[in-house]
């Protein structure tokens, strides 16, 4: 019996990258096309879903001393968009 495993991140971003680069080269049938968008919305769903997981995760910490600590984005620039440092062992 065959087992369904789910694709990794890695596959689904390239999988989607690969749908991005056809639709570039619009040499793809307009059926095709509106069916690849569909495909890349979806995908693009999931894999935001996964980084958000991921940052939930993230989100606690094992510090030196073996503590659960929260993590905290450390930055200069208010909007976290660039500059300054982030992370553990950014305080200064």
């Amino acid at each position: 019996m065959a087992t369904s495993k789910e694709p990794t991140f890695e596959e689904q971003l390239t999988k989607l990258q690969g749908i991005v680069n056809q639709l570039e080269q619009g040499n793809v049938p307009l059926e095709k096309a509106i069916q690849q968008f569909k495909d890349g919305i979806q995908l693009s769903k999931e894999l935001q879903k996964k980084l958000t997981s991921a940052e939930k995760t993230l989100g606690h910490l094992i510090d030196d001393n073996g503590e659960e600590k929260e993590y905290e984005k450390v930055t200069d620039d208010p909007s976290n968009n660039g500059g300054g440092n982030r992370g553990f062992g950014s305080e200064e």
